[in-house]
């Protein structure tokens, strides 16, 4: 064999495991929601959204309106996989319900997992139970949840955040299984098999009722 040759091969070794690398990858997109008011590529509804910078924090934050609120990532085809994100709600009973959509065709129509921070530390220890939880509009609300299965699609928080502070989410979606883990944890606070047909659709940042909240450290990885 001569060194052409043998550097050739060399080369084609090399690229090879290159590329072998790359396809067991992770693929993380990193949003920069401090661009959200003014970049291109979301669709804001019911809300007034402002940039939010806290020292080494820069995210976003939706003002209190009647309804629901939703920031759509447009052309966001999201199906499997880790949606990552930090918020920040308020101890105030029945104005703080915040989380995040997916799997979202229109303003009407998505999954969502959101929390009630009112609720984690409630002195109510029957609120507490109620303290994160998964939907699938439009046929699966809360309230039908509630009453026809209810304990099974929300739950309590544990660990229990600061419900003044900020905290972290994980929401893990490997169809049917959706699981959710908050801070540091290893195991999730809210396991359920997942409603409704959809398979993918658009991530939005959401707020209901009568509810602002704070967003930052938005992260997209897609299952390989």
């Amino acid at each position: 064999m001569n060194k052409n040759t043998l550097s050739t091969l060399c080369v084609l070794l090399v690229f090879s495991w290159f590329f072998t690398g790359l396809q067991g990858q992770e693929i993380k997109n990193i949003i920069d929601l401090s661009k959200v008011p003014e970049g291109k590529g979301w669709k804001i509804v019911n809300r007034t959204v402002t940039p939010l910078e806290e020292g080494s924090i820069k995210g976003l934050h939706f003002d209190e309106k009647p309804g629901q609120g939703i920031a759509w990532l447009e052309n966001s085809q999201f199906t499997t996989g880790e949606i990552e994100f930090d918020i920040r709600g308020k101890d105030v009973l029945q104005q703080s319900f915040i989380g995040v959509a997916f799997w979202g065709l229109n303003d009407e129509t998505y999954d969502a997992v959101y929390f009630r921070p009112f609720n984690f530390k409630n002195p109510d220890t029957t609120r507490r139970v109620n303290a994160v939880q998964y939907v699938s509009h439009p046929d699966f609300t809360w309230q039908k949840l509630r009453a026809e299965k209810p304990g099974q699609y929300e739950k309590p928080v544990n660990p229990v955040p600061d419900p003044n502070g900020w905290f972290h989410v994980r929401v893990s979606i490997a169809k049917p299984v959706i699981k959710v883990f908050v801070n540091d944890a290893t195991e999730p606070c809210l396991t359920v098999d997942c409603l409704g047909n959809r398979e993918s659709g658009m991530i939005g940042l959401w707020v209901g009722n009568g509810s602002g909240g704070d967003f930052a450290n938005l992260v997209i990885t897609p299952s390989k």
